[in-house]
Protein backbone atom coordinates (compact mmCIF):
# COMPACT_ATOMS: atom_id res chain seq x y z
CA UNK A 1 0.00 0.00 0.00
CA UNK A 2 1.59 3.60 -1.06
CA UNK A 3 1.74 6.33 1.45
CA UNK A 4 -1.10 8.00 -0.44
CA UNK A 5 -3.57 4.77 0.36
CA UNK A 6 -2.86 4.92 4.04
CA UNK A 7 -5.90 6.14 6.12
CA UNK A 8 -5.20 9.44 7.36
CA UNK A 9 -5.88 8.96 11.04
CA UNK A 10 -2.73 6.35 10.85
CA UNK A 11 -0.69 8.24 9.09
CA UNK A 12 -1.66 10.78 11.91
CA UNK A 13 -0.52 8.10 14.61
CA UNK A 14 2.65 7.11 12.88
CA UNK A 15 3.21 11.28 13.25
CA UNK A 16 2.64 11.65 16.71
CA UNK A 17 4.34 8.81 17.37
CA UNK A 18 7.48 10.09 15.51
CA UNK A 19 6.88 13.81 17.44
CA UNK A 20 7.18 12.11 20.56
CA UNK A 21 9.82 10.16 19.97
CA UNK A 22 12.12 13.01 18.74
CA UNK A 23 11.21 15.19 21.78
CA UNK A 24 11.75 12.05 24.27
CA UNK A 25 15.32 12.22 22.61
CA UNK A 26 15.53 15.51 22.85
CA UNK A 27 14.90 16.02 26.44
CA UNK A 28 16.97 12.92 27.57
CA UNK A 29 19.93 14.22 25.73
CA UNK A 30 19.83 17.33 27.29
CA UNK A 31 20.11 15.76 30.61
CA UNK A 32 23.59 15.93 30.75
CA UNK A 33 23.94 19.26 30.45
CA UNK A 34 21.99 19.71 33.61
CA UNK A 35 23.90 21.05 36.90
CA UNK A 36 24.63 17.87 39.26
CA UNK A 37 24.53 20.20 42.63
CA UNK A 38 21.43 22.60 43.45
CA UNK A 39 18.04 20.99 42.88
CA UNK A 40 15.83 24.08 41.85
CA UNK A 41 18.38 24.45 38.35
CA UNK A 42 16.63 21.03 37.22
CA UNK A 43 12.93 20.08 38.74
CA UNK A 44 11.48 21.65 36.18
CA UNK A 45 13.34 20.48 33.07
CA UNK A 46 12.74 16.62 34.80
CA UNK A 47 9.33 17.03 35.33
CA UNK A 48 8.78 17.76 31.07
CA UNK A 49 11.08 14.69 30.58
CA UNK A 50 9.12 12.56 32.46
CA UNK A 51 5.86 13.77 30.87
CA UNK A 52 6.89 13.14 27.71
CA UNK A 53 8.02 9.45 28.33
CA UNK A 54 4.64 8.86 29.93
CA UNK A 55 2.81 10.24 26.69
CA UNK A 56 5.43 8.57 24.86
CA UNK A 57 4.79 5.13 26.70
CA UNK A 58 1.24 5.39 26.51
CA UNK A 59 0.60 6.43 22.70
CA UNK A 60 2.59 3.45 21.94
CA UNK A 61 0.73 0.69 23.82
CA UNK A 62 -3.07 2.13 22.59
CA UNK A 63 -1.52 2.34 19.36
CA UNK A 64 0.89 -1.12 18.89
CA UNK A 65 -0.97 -2.58 15.85
CA UNK A 66 -1.22 0.78 13.92
CA UNK A 67 3.02 1.30 14.92
CA UNK A 68 3.85 -2.32 13.79
CA UNK A 69 2.20 -2.26 10.25
CA UNK A 70 2.81 1.13 9.32
CA UNK A 71 5.76 2.84 11.61
CA UNK A 72 7.53 -1.04 11.30
CA UNK A 73 8.09 -0.44 15.20
CA UNK A 74 10.11 -3.83 16.54
CA UNK A 75 10.27 -4.55 20.06
CA UNK A 76 14.12 -3.82 20.63
CA UNK A 77 12.59 -0.33 20.13
CA UNK A 78 10.14 -0.50 22.46
CA UNK A 79 13.10 -1.84 24.65
CA UNK A 80 14.91 1.53 24.43
CA UNK A 81 11.93 3.17 25.39
CA UNK A 82 11.72 0.93 28.39
CA UNK A 83 15.19 1.79 29.32
CA UNK A 84 15.58 5.15 28.84
CA UNK A 85 12.42 5.86 31.20
CA UNK A 86 14.33 3.19 33.62
CA UNK A 87 17.43 5.22 33.62
CA UNK A 88 14.98 8.29 33.95
CA UNK A 89 14.01 7.20 37.37
CA UNK A 90 17.51 5.91 38.46
CA UNK A 91 18.97 9.45 37.66
CA UNK A 92 15.88 11.11 39.68
CA UNK A 93 16.77 8.86 42.40
CA UNK A 94 20.35 9.87 42.30
CA UNK A 95 19.46 13.26 42.85
CA UNK A 96 16.89 13.18 45.07
CA UNK A 97 18.06 10.71 47.34
CA UNK A 98 14.14 8.68 47.28
CA UNK A 99 14.48 4.90 47.15
CA UNK A 100 11.03 4.49 45.59
CA UNK A 101 12.35 6.19 42.09
CA UNK A 102 14.51 3.01 42.21
CA UNK A 103 11.56 0.74 42.17
CA UNK A 104 10.30 2.66 39.62
CA UNK A 105 13.38 1.97 37.48
CA UNK A 106 13.51 -1.79 38.23
CA UNK A 107 10.11 -2.14 37.45
CA UNK A 108 10.63 -0.79 33.99
CA UNK A 109 13.77 -2.72 33.78
CA UNK A 110 12.57 -5.70 35.00
CA UNK A 111 9.59 -5.31 32.12
CA UNK A 112 12.30 -5.86 29.69
CA UNK A 113 14.12 -8.48 30.83
CA UNK A 114 10.23 -9.88 31.29
CA UNK A 115 9.04 -9.12 28.01
CA UNK A 116 12.47 -9.69 26.29
CA UNK A 117 12.39 -7.23 24.37
CA UNK A 118 15.97 -6.73 23.63
CA UNK A 119 15.66 -11.03 22.49
CA UNK A 120 16.42 -10.47 18.73
CA UNK A 121 18.65 -7.36 19.12
CA UNK A 122 21.68 -10.21 18.21
CA UNK A 123 20.13 -10.69 14.89
CA UNK A 124 19.95 -7.15 13.44
CA UNK A 125 23.12 -7.25 12.16
CA UNK A 126 23.78 -3.49 14.91
CA UNK A 127 26.57 -3.66 16.50
CA UNK A 128 25.36 -0.12 18.16
CA UNK A 129 22.17 -1.98 19.46
CA UNK A 130 24.35 -4.84 21.38
CA UNK A 131 25.96 -2.23 23.21
CA UNK A 132 23.03 -0.70 24.09
CA UNK A 133 21.58 -4.21 25.17
CA UNK A 134 24.68 -4.65 27.22
CA UNK A 135 24.56 -0.81 28.65
CA UNK A 136 21.05 -2.23 29.66
CA UNK A 137 22.11 -5.15 31.75
CA UNK A 138 25.01 -3.31 33.28
CA UNK A 139 22.00 -0.41 34.92
CA UNK A 140 19.64 -3.08 35.89
CA UNK A 141 22.28 -4.90 37.72
CA UNK A 142 22.96 -1.30 39.29
CA UNK A 143 19.74 -0.64 40.88
CA UNK A 144 19.73 -4.20 41.89
CA UNK A 145 22.54 -3.80 43.55
CA UNK A 146 20.85 -0.88 45.38
CA UNK A 147 17.51 -2.50 46.03
CA UNK A 148 19.82 -5.81 47.23
CA UNK A 149 18.51 -8.01 44.90
CA UNK A 150 21.90 -10.24 45.24
CA UNK A 151 20.28 -13.62 43.36
CA UNK A 152 18.50 -11.44 40.76
CA UNK A 153 22.28 -9.68 40.48
CA UNK A 154 24.34 -13.04 40.24
CA UNK A 155 21.05 -13.85 37.91
CA UNK A 156 21.96 -10.52 35.17
CA UNK A 157 25.91 -11.31 35.92
CA UNK A 158 25.35 -14.87 33.74
CA UNK A 159 23.51 -13.71 31.24
CA UNK A 160 25.51 -10.65 30.83
CA UNK A 161 28.44 -13.15 30.18
CA UNK A 162 26.86 -14.63 27.82
CA UNK A 163 25.71 -11.76 25.70
CA UNK A 164 29.44 -10.13 26.05
CA UNK A 165 30.67 -13.21 24.48
CA UNK A 166 27.97 -13.12 21.68
CA UNK A 167 29.09 -10.06 21.18
CA UNK A 168 32.77 -10.83 21.08
CA UNK A 169 32.29 -13.68 18.62
CA UNK A 170 29.49 -12.09 16.33
CA UNK A 171 31.11 -8.62 16.10
CA UNK A 172 35.15 -8.90 17.03
CA UNK A 173 34.69 -5.71 18.34
CA UNK A 174 37.49 -3.37 20.30
CA UNK A 175 35.38 -3.06 23.59
CA UNK A 176 34.96 -6.58 24.44
CA UNK A 177 38.14 -6.35 26.90
CA UNK A 178 36.25 -3.59 28.33
CA UNK A 179 33.43 -5.01 28.90
CA UNK A 180 34.69 -8.50 30.51
CA UNK A 181 36.59 -5.61 32.58
CA UNK A 182 32.53 -4.73 33.76
CA UNK A 183 31.47 -7.91 34.70
CA UNK A 184 34.49 -8.62 36.94
CA UNK A 185 33.99 -5.44 38.82
CA UNK A 186 30.43 -6.80 39.58
CA UNK A 187 31.65 -10.36 40.54
CA UNK A 188 34.23 -8.08 42.77
CA UNK A 189 31.53 -6.13 44.48
CA UNK A 190 29.15 -9.21 45.23
CA UNK A 191 32.43 -10.83 46.81
CA UNK A 192 33.43 -8.19 48.74
CA UNK A 193 30.42 -9.06 51.00
CA UNK A 194 32.36 -10.45 54.95
CA UNK A 195 29.08 -12.41 55.58
CA UNK A 196 26.42 -15.02 54.70
CA UNK A 197 23.14 -15.28 56.21
CA UNK A 198 21.62 -18.97 55.44
CA UNK A 199 18.28 -19.84 55.85
CA UNK A 200 16.84 -22.92 56.86
CA UNK A 201 18.12 -24.80 53.73
CA UNK A 202 21.63 -23.37 53.79
CA UNK A 203 20.52 -21.35 50.91
CA UNK A 204 22.00 -17.61 51.14
CA UNK A 205 19.60 -14.73 52.32
CA UNK A 206 19.92 -10.75 51.57
CA UNK A 207 18.85 -8.61 54.44
CA UNK A 208 18.35 -4.64 53.58
CA UNK A 209 20.44 -2.23 56.00
CA UNK A 210 18.51 0.71 55.47
CA UNK A 211 16.70 2.31 58.32
CA UNK A 212 13.34 1.24 59.17
CA UNK A 213 11.07 1.41 62.10
CA UNK A 214 12.93 -0.85 64.33
CA UNK A 215 16.48 0.16 63.64
CA UNK A 216 17.25 2.85 65.85
CA UNK A 217 15.74 3.29 69.59
CA UNK A 218 13.12 6.37 69.88
CA UNK A 219 13.74 9.54 72.02
CA UNK A 220 11.53 9.89 74.80
CA UNK A 221 8.84 11.77 74.91
CA UNK A 222 9.18 15.04 75.32
CA UNK A 223 12.97 15.19 73.80
CA UNK A 224 13.58 18.21 71.57
CA UNK A 225 14.75 17.99 68.16
CA UNK A 226 17.48 20.51 67.52
CA UNK A 227 18.31 19.51 64.01
CA UNK A 228 17.39 17.40 61.26
CA UNK A 229 20.11 15.87 58.69
CA UNK A 230 19.07 17.56 55.04
CA UNK A 231 22.40 17.03 53.18
CA UNK A 232 25.19 14.86 52.83
CA UNK A 233 28.26 13.93 51.17
CA UNK A 234 29.52 11.39 50.51
CA UNK A 235 32.99 10.95 49.01
CA UNK A 236 34.92 7.47 47.67
CA UNK A 237 38.88 7.51 46.76
CA UNK A 238 40.12 4.58 48.85
CA UNK A 239 43.06 3.48 46.55
CA UNK A 240 42.11 0.04 44.81
CA UNK A 241 39.18 -0.24 46.59
CA UNK A 242 36.21 -2.90 44.86
CA UNK A 243 33.42 -0.66 42.87
CA UNK A 244 31.01 -0.70 40.03
CA UNK A 245 29.72 1.92 38.64
CA UNK A 246 31.70 4.82 40.57
CA UNK A 247 30.62 3.28 43.68
CA UNK A 248 33.07 1.95 46.10
CA UNK A 249 32.00 -0.10 48.50
CA UNK A 250 32.28 2.02 51.67
CA UNK A 251 29.73 4.34 49.27
CA UNK A 252 27.75 1.65 48.64
CA UNK A 253 27.05 0.95 52.52
CA UNK A 254 27.15 4.76 53.60
CA UNK A 255 24.83 5.47 50.90
CA UNK A 256 22.02 2.71 52.30
CA UNK A 257 22.66 3.56 56.01
CA UNK A 258 21.50 6.82 55.19
CA UNK A 259 18.43 5.97 53.40
CA UNK A 260 14.77 4.80 54.58
CA UNK A 261 13.55 1.40 54.23
CA UNK A 262 10.32 2.24 51.03
CA UNK A 263 7.28 0.71 52.29
CA UNK A 264 4.64 -0.60 50.48
CA UNK A 265 4.25 -3.11 47.23
CA UNK A 266 7.68 -4.64 46.17
CA UNK A 267 8.38 -3.63 42.87
CA UNK A 268 9.48 -7.12 41.84
CA UNK A 269 5.59 -8.19 42.75
CA UNK A 270 4.09 -4.92 40.70
CA UNK A 271 5.77 -6.82 37.86
CA UNK A 272 5.04 -10.22 38.54
CA UNK A 273 1.26 -9.05 38.59
CA UNK A 274 1.20 -7.71 35.14
CA UNK A 275 1.37 -4.03 36.41
CA UNK A 276 2.08 -1.71 33.47
CA UNK A 277 4.94 -0.03 33.73
CA UNK A 278 3.58 3.85 33.37
CA UNK A 279 1.15 3.22 36.23
CA UNK A 280 4.95 3.06 39.07
CA UNK A 281 4.17 6.51 38.53
CA UNK A 282 3.90 9.10 35.90
CA UNK A 283 5.70 12.30 37.67
CA UNK A 284 5.45 16.28 35.82
CA UNK A 285 6.53 19.10 37.24
CA UNK A 286 3.56 19.86 39.53
CA UNK A 287 4.62 16.29 40.96
CA UNK A 288 8.15 16.93 41.85
CA UNK A 289 7.46 19.83 43.64
CA UNK A 290 4.77 17.94 45.88
CA UNK A 291 7.39 15.48 46.16
CA UNK A 292 10.42 17.78 47.68
CA UNK A 293 8.11 18.69 50.21
CA UNK A 294 7.42 15.55 51.51
CA UNK A 295 10.87 13.72 51.17
CA UNK A 296 11.72 10.66 53.05
CA UNK A 297 15.69 10.73 53.27
CA UNK A 298 18.58 13.52 53.29
CA UNK A 299 19.56 14.78 49.52
CA UNK A 300 23.15 13.29 48.89
CA UNK A 301 25.75 14.13 46.54
CA UNK A 302 27.86 10.56 45.49
CA UNK A 303 31.40 11.65 44.99
CA UNK A 304 33.90 8.94 43.23
CA UNK A 305 37.43 10.49 43.40
CA UNK A 306 36.96 14.15 43.39
CA UNK A 307 39.53 16.62 42.53
CA UNK A 308 39.48 19.28 44.93
CA UNK A 309 37.70 21.61 43.36
CA UNK A 310 35.10 19.00 42.16
CA UNK A 311 34.58 18.34 46.04
CA UNK A 312 34.37 21.80 47.50
CA UNK A 313 32.35 22.63 44.72
CA UNK A 314 29.61 20.28 45.83
CA UNK A 315 30.41 20.90 49.63
CA UNK A 316 29.68 24.92 48.75
CA UNK A 317 26.50 23.81 47.06
CA UNK A 318 25.17 21.39 50.39
CA UNK A 319 26.09 24.31 52.52
CA UNK A 320 24.04 26.53 50.36
CA UNK A 321 21.00 24.06 50.13
CA UNK A 322 20.92 23.94 54.28
CA UNK A 323 17.87 24.84 55.80
CA UNK A 324 17.91 26.81 58.97
CA UNK A 325 17.04 23.76 61.39
CA UNK A 326 18.99 21.64 58.94
CA UNK A 327 22.65 19.80 59.45
CA UNK A 328 25.10 18.38 56.44
CA UNK A 329 26.88 15.03 57.01
CA UNK A 330 30.26 15.28 55.04
CA UNK A 331 31.72 11.15 55.02
CA UNK A 332 35.36 11.14 53.97
CA UNK A 333 36.37 7.22 52.67
CA UNK A 334 39.77 8.20 51.33
CA UNK A 335 43.68 7.10 51.69
CA UNK A 336 44.89 9.59 53.86
CA UNK A 337 47.73 12.25 52.70
CA UNK A 338 50.31 13.12 55.02
CA UNK A 339 51.71 16.70 56.11
CA UNK A 340 55.27 18.23 55.76
CA UNK A 341 55.49 19.88 58.76
CA UNK A 342 57.62 18.80 62.10
CA UNK A 343 55.37 17.32 65.06
CA UNK A 344 55.64 20.31 67.18
CA UNK A 345 54.00 22.78 64.09
CA UNK A 346 50.02 23.10 64.48
CA UNK A 347 47.87 24.58 61.85
CA UNK A 348 45.03 24.16 59.45
CA UNK A 349 47.18 22.91 56.96
CA UNK A 350 50.47 21.01 58.62
CA UNK A 351 49.21 17.79 59.13
CA UNK A 352 47.61 16.89 55.73
CA UNK A 353 44.21 15.50 55.52
CA UNK A 354 43.05 12.87 53.05
CA UNK A 355 43.45 12.80 49.26
CA UNK A 356 41.57 13.92 46.25
CA UNK A 357 41.48 12.96 42.95
CA UNK A 358 44.53 14.25 41.15
CA UNK A 359 44.89 15.75 37.62
CA UNK A 360 48.65 15.71 37.33
CA UNK A 361 48.37 19.71 37.54
CA UNK A 362 51.22 21.11 40.04
CA UNK A 363 52.92 17.94 40.71
CA UNK A 364 56.16 19.18 39.60
CA UNK A 365 56.06 22.05 41.78
CA UNK A 366 55.27 20.07 44.52
CA UNK A 367 58.02 17.67 43.99
CA UNK A 368 60.49 20.58 44.06
CA UNK A 369 59.57 21.98 47.50
CA UNK A 370 59.09 19.57 50.90
CA UNK A 371 57.69 23.03 52.31
CA UNK A 372 54.95 23.57 50.40
CA UNK A 373 51.08 21.79 51.11
CA UNK A 374 49.94 19.44 49.31
CA UNK A 375 47.12 20.75 46.80
CA UNK A 376 45.29 17.54 46.34
CA UNK A 377 44.41 17.17 49.82
CA UNK A 378 41.43 18.16 51.61
CA UNK A 379 42.91 19.36 54.96
CA UNK A 380 41.09 20.26 58.13
CA UNK A 381 41.24 23.71 57.73
CA UNK A 382 39.44 23.50 54.17
CA UNK A 383 36.13 22.29 55.62
CA UNK A 384 36.52 25.44 58.38
CA UNK A 385 34.21 27.51 55.90
CA UNK A 386 31.39 25.05 56.14
CA UNK A 387 31.49 25.01 59.93
CA UNK A 388 29.34 28.50 60.22
CA UNK A 389 26.46 25.88 59.66
CA UNK A 390 25.95 22.62 62.06
CA UNK A 391 28.02 19.98 60.40
CA UNK A 392 28.69 16.39 61.11
CA UNK A 393 31.68 14.70 59.83
CA UNK A 394 32.73 11.02 59.32
CA UNK A 395 36.47 10.51 58.03
CA UNK A 396 37.51 6.75 57.17
CA UNK A 397 40.77 7.56 56.65
CA UNK A 398 44.10 6.09 58.40
CA UNK A 399 45.17 9.70 58.53
CA UNK A 400 41.62 10.66 60.72
CA UNK A 401 43.69 12.58 63.62
CA UNK A 402 44.34 15.36 61.65
CA UNK A 403 40.30 16.53 61.76
CA UNK A 404 39.85 15.66 65.65
CA UNK A 405 41.27 19.49 66.79
CA UNK A 406 39.01 21.70 64.15
CA UNK A 407 38.04 24.86 66.51
CA UNK A 408 34.81 25.27 66.42
CA UNK A 409 34.90 29.32 64.86
CA UNK A 410 31.67 30.01 64.78
CA UNK A 411 29.75 28.42 67.59
CA UNK A 412 27.57 26.11 65.50
CA UNK A 413 27.17 22.21 66.22
CA UNK A 414 30.06 20.40 64.96
CA UNK A 415 30.76 16.65 65.32
CA UNK A 416 33.55 14.17 64.23
CA UNK A 417 33.21 10.64 63.77
CA UNK A 418 36.81 9.09 63.10
CA UNK A 419 38.23 5.50 62.28
CA UNK A 420 40.86 4.28 64.03
CA UNK A 421 44.83 5.09 63.00
CA UNK A 422 45.68 1.33 62.09
CA UNK A 423 44.07 -2.05 62.27
CA UNK A 424 45.77 -4.90 64.06
CA UNK A 425 47.81 -7.53 61.86
CA UNK A 426 45.74 -10.24 63.54
CA UNK A 427 42.70 -9.16 61.68
CA UNK A 428 41.71 -9.19 58.69
CA UNK A 429 40.60 -5.72 57.33
CA UNK A 430 40.93 -6.03 53.21
CA UNK A 431 40.07 -2.19 52.52
CA UNK A 432 40.03 -3.04 49.01
CA UNK A 433 36.68 -5.15 50.36
CA UNK A 434 35.25 -1.93 52.38
CA UNK A 435 36.54 -0.68 55.90
CA UNK A 436 35.89 -2.00 59.13
CA UNK A 437 35.02 1.23 60.52
CA UNK A 438 32.28 1.72 57.93
CA UNK A 439 31.21 -2.07 58.17
CA UNK A 440 30.14 -1.47 62.07
CA UNK A 441 28.66 2.26 61.46
CA UNK A 442 26.59 0.16 58.86
CA UNK A 443 25.46 -2.99 60.01
CA UNK A 444 27.54 -3.08 63.80
CA UNK A 445 26.43 -7.40 63.77
CA UNK A 446 28.56 -8.14 60.21
CA UNK A 447 31.12 -5.83 61.54
CA UNK A 448 31.31 -7.69 64.90
CA UNK A 449 31.30 -11.31 63.13
CA UNK A 450 33.60 -9.96 60.11
CA UNK A 451 36.56 -9.11 63.08
CA UNK A 452 35.65 -12.64 64.95
CA UNK A 453 36.33 -14.49 61.37
CA UNK A 454 33.28 -15.79 60.91
CA UNK A 455 31.57 -15.95 57.70
CA UNK A 456 28.64 -17.37 58.17
CA UNK A 457 25.37 -17.69 60.06
CA UNK A 458 21.96 -19.21 59.91
CA UNK A 459 18.75 -16.57 59.93
CA UNK A 460 18.16 -17.47 63.34
CA UNK A 461 20.96 -16.94 65.25
CA UNK A 462 21.38 -13.94 63.06
CA UNK A 463 17.74 -12.75 64.17
CA UNK A 464 18.64 -13.42 67.78
CA UNK A 465 22.04 -11.75 68.15
CA UNK A 466 20.33 -8.53 66.11
CA UNK A 467 18.14 -8.11 68.91
CA UNK A 468 20.38 -8.42 71.38
CA UNK A 469 22.35 -5.71 69.35
CA UNK A 470 19.11 -3.55 69.72
CA UNK A 471 18.98 -3.76 73.13
CA UNK A 472 22.61 -2.78 73.60
CA UNK A 473 21.56 0.51 71.28
CA UNK A 474 18.90 1.02 73.85
CA UNK A 475 21.28 1.09 76.33
CA UNK A 476 24.05 3.22 75.02
CA UNK A 477 21.13 5.72 73.65
CA UNK A 478 19.99 5.93 77.83
CA UNK A 479 23.09 6.52 79.08
CA UNK A 480 23.52 9.26 76.31
CA UNK A 481 20.85 10.69 76.93
CA UNK A 482 21.33 10.41 80.73
CA UNK A 483 24.70 11.78 81.37
CA UNK A 484 25.59 15.73 82.29
CA UNK A 485 28.90 15.39 80.51
CA UNK A 486 28.09 14.22 77.04
CA UNK A 487 28.37 17.67 75.13
CA UNK A 488 25.79 19.43 74.06
CA UNK A 489 26.53 19.19 70.51
CA UNK A 490 25.96 15.85 71.04
CA UNK A 491 22.44 16.51 71.59
CA UNK A 492 21.85 18.68 69.21
CA UNK A 493 22.43 16.50 66.68
CA UNK A 494 20.55 13.51 68.81
CA UNK A 495 17.25 13.92 67.33
CA UNK A 496 17.66 13.14 63.79
CA UNK A 497 17.24 9.21 63.69
CA UNK A 498 20.06 8.64 61.05
CA UNK A 499 22.55 10.87 63.13
CA UNK A 500 21.64 9.35 66.38
CA UNK A 501 21.72 5.59 64.51
CA UNK A 502 25.79 7.00 63.79
CA UNK A 503 26.36 7.49 67.54
CA UNK A 504 25.13 4.55 68.80
CA UNK A 505 26.98 2.48 66.78
CA UNK A 506 30.08 4.34 66.88
CA UNK A 507 29.81 3.93 70.64
CA UNK A 508 29.10 0.47 69.74
CA UNK A 509 31.96 -0.18 67.42
CA UNK A 510 34.41 1.55 70.05
CA UNK A 511 33.11 -0.96 72.90
CA UNK A 512 34.02 -3.89 70.41
CA UNK A 513 37.42 -2.79 69.92
CA UNK A 514 38.30 -1.89 73.31
CA UNK A 515 36.86 -5.45 74.35
CA UNK A 516 38.71 -7.40 71.85
CA UNK A 517 41.66 -9.03 72.46
CA UNK A 518 43.23 -8.31 69.28
CA UNK A 519 42.56 -4.42 69.59
CA UNK A 520 45.76 -3.41 71.90
CA UNK A 521 45.87 0.34 72.31
CA UNK A 522 44.12 3.45 71.44
CA UNK A 523 45.65 3.66 67.90
CA UNK A 524 43.13 0.94 66.76
CA UNK A 525 40.10 2.48 68.86
CA UNK A 526 37.89 4.84 66.86
CA UNK A 527 38.02 8.34 68.25
CA UNK A 528 35.39 11.29 68.31
CA UNK A 529 35.41 14.76 68.76
CA UNK A 530 34.06 16.76 70.99
CA UNK A 531 35.23 13.73 73.53
CA UNK A 532 32.44 11.55 74.50
CA UNK A 533 32.48 10.34 78.69
CA UNK A 534 34.79 7.40 79.07
CA UNK A 535 33.42 5.93 81.98
CA UNK A 536 29.84 7.23 81.72
CA UNK A 537 29.20 6.37 77.86
CA UNK A 538 32.34 4.26 75.95
CA UNK A 539 33.24 1.89 78.07
CA UNK A 540 30.37 2.02 80.82
CA UNK A 541 29.76 -1.31 82.21
CA UNK A 542 26.50 -2.01 81.39
CA UNK A 543 26.91 -1.68 77.45
CA UNK A 544 30.29 -4.00 78.26
CA UNK A 545 28.59 -6.56 80.57
CA UNK A 546 25.64 -6.77 77.36
CA UNK A 547 27.98 -6.92 74.63
CA UNK A 548 29.87 -10.10 76.57
CA UNK A 549 26.74 -12.14 76.83
CA UNK A 550 26.41 -11.20 73.04
CA UNK A 551 29.81 -12.97 72.01
CA UNK A 552 28.93 -15.44 74.29
CA UNK A 553 25.87 -16.25 72.19
CA UNK A 554 27.83 -16.34 69.33
CA UNK A 555 29.93 -18.29 70.67
CA UNK A 556 32.61 -16.18 70.08
CA UNK A 557 33.27 -15.13 73.99
CA UNK A 558 37.01 -16.04 74.27
CA UNK A 559 37.77 -13.41 71.52
CA UNK A 560 37.37 -10.43 74.49
CA UNK A 561 38.44 -9.26 77.51
CA UNK A 562 36.29 -10.15 80.73
CA UNK A 563 35.00 -7.05 82.36
CA UNK A 564 37.33 -7.72 85.45
CA UNK A 565 40.25 -8.33 83.20
CA UNK A 566 43.25 -5.82 81.93
CA UNK A 567 42.53 -4.38 78.86
CA UNK A 568 45.65 -2.73 78.18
Amino acid sequence: MSDEEIPEHERKIVTEFCYLLDKSKQLFNGLRDLPQYGQRQWQAYFGRTFDVYTKLWKFQQQNRQVLDTRYGLKRWQIGEIASKIGQLYYHYYLRTSETNYLHESFSFYSAIRMRAYYSKANKEDKPDLMVKKLRYYARFIVVCLLLNKTHLVRDLVRELSKQIQDYGSTYDPGDQLEWSLVLGEVQAFLDAEPLVILDSESSPVTISQRLQKDTVPPLEPGTEVHLTLQEVIIVGNRKDQVKFSELTVDMFRMLQTLEREPEGLDATEQAANGAQPEKEGEAGEGDQDNIAGKRENPHKYLLYKPTFSQLYTFLASGFKELPPDGAMLVYLSSTGATGCSKPEDEGAYDFGGVMTNSRKEGEELMKRSKVLKDMHCLHPGDLYPFTRKPLFLVVDSENSEVFKNMPNLFGQPRVCLLSPVAVPSDVVDEVAKGSLFTLFLHCPLTGLLTICKLSDIPIASWERAQRQVGRILEEIARLMMGCRNVDRMYLQFYGDEFLRLLLLRFVFCYCVFRLHRAFKGPIYYPHCHPDLPKNEVLEALTVQKQLLDLASTLDIRAMFYEIDESLE
